[in-house]
């Protein structure tokens, strides 16, 4: 049988950490109202999805999350420049309440994700993707600060391009890492 179509054992408790992450994210996805909880709860479904098949859908699964990464990347550089253009300054208590939401979410996946991350690149990029979930929501709720402080755009804006630079990298990484060969 070729790799693209091995079905191997399937971890169960890689399958159950997936299942509990993919519905806290669905949950949240549904907050933020088609915001970057979509992309995560793609992440994870793929990731479930691929846990079951071989090394093949494996890479596969992790050039999509890489370019989910990536894509995240991109809009969050558009949207900074969507402000740049219309001055708007965002409201610091909007921010600050779904941001303290999306860390707490992201917190529990995080925490359940933390014990599994090396166990393959699949689970390596889940906790990436999660990992950079729970900066970016740190990194907002210091933006709303600073927003709050300034009656100013520029520290969302800032925080937001550092952010795109994070999961920039996250996406070159697993990109990489899907794409050398195995060893």
């Amino acid at each position: 049988m070729d790799a693209c179509c091995e079905v191997r054992p399937i971890g169960e408790r890689q399958r159950r950490i997936l299942h509990v992450v993919l519905w806290i994210n669905a949950v949240m996805f549904v907050v933020e109202f088609l915001a970057d909880m979509l992309g995560d709860a793609l992440v994870y479904g793929v990731s479930l999805y691929a846990i079951a098949r071989g090394p093949v859908w494996q890479t596969r699964a992790a050039l999509l999350k890489g370019a989910i990464m990536a894509a995240f990347a991109a809009g969050i550089v558009v949207e900074v420049l969507v402000k740049l253009a219309r001055g708007v300054t965002p409201s610091a208590d909007v921010m600050s309440g779904i941001g303290l939401l999306a860390l707490a979410a992201n917190a529990v996946v995080l925490a359940f994700l933390w014990r599994r991350r090396a166990d393959d690149l699949n689970m390596r990029s889940v906790w990436l993707c999660s990992r950079n979930d729970v900066i970016a929501n740190v990194a907002v709720l210091l933006a709303a600060a600073g927003v709050g402080l300034t009656d100013s755009a520029w520290p969302d804006i800032i925080v937001g391009l550092a952010i795109a630079g994070l999961f920039a990298t996250s996406a070159v990484d697993v990109i990489r890492s899907a794409v050398q060969p195995v060893t």
